[in-house]
């Protein structure tokens, strides 16, 4: 008595589209989704029609590399379009610009204390601009840059009372 296996060659279509889709949310890239699904379709949906093995293969690598280059791109720039942070700044970058205050005096060499407006306090040095301007305890600075451990600064511009 011999069995024919490829009567049951619907399941192997399952657990690859199965395996596919675990892989899929595993690395968030479309490329499994696309694999998966053109096996779902194709090599599913010809062996549902009855088509030989072969002929399942073929359709499933079709479908999929059809969808690869034309559907994934288009899913990848949908979900980088409202998630672009590009223009962003994180991080030491998102210092630049920041309000600060200053804690300590500067000394001599025109190096203090400040405490920026996210609650850290930093070491703080006056931006070569202001070099010869006196900072006091409570003044208000802007964070012109960062190097490394210690920001630079300037004096915040005050508007004058209208």
């Amino acid at each position: 008595m011999l069995v024919d296996l490829t009567q049951y060659l619907w399941i192997v279509w399952i657990v690859f589209v199965l395996i596919c889709v675990i892989i899929e949310l595993l690395t968030l890239e479309f490329t499994f989704l696309m694999i998966g699904a053109g096996s779902l379709i194709g090599g599913l949906g010809v062996n549902l029609l009855g088509g030989e093995w072969y002929w399942q293969v073929a359709a499933a690598a079709i479908v999929a590399a059809l969808l690869l280059f034309t559907i994934r791109p288009l899913l990848l720039k949908t979900l980088r379009r409202g998630g672009d942070v590009r223009g962003s700044n994180t991080n030491v970058d998102a210092l630049a610009g920041m309000r600060a205050r200053v804690t300590a005096p500067f000394d001599g060499h025109g190096q203090g204390f400040a405490k920026l407006a996210n609650g850290e306090t930093w070491t703080a040095r006056l931006a070569p601009a202001h070099e010869t301007t006196t900072l006091t305890e409570g003044d208000r600075v802007i964070v012109v840059r960062v190097d490394g451990a210690t920001v630079e600064v300037a004096p915040e511009e005050r508007s004058a009372p209208a």
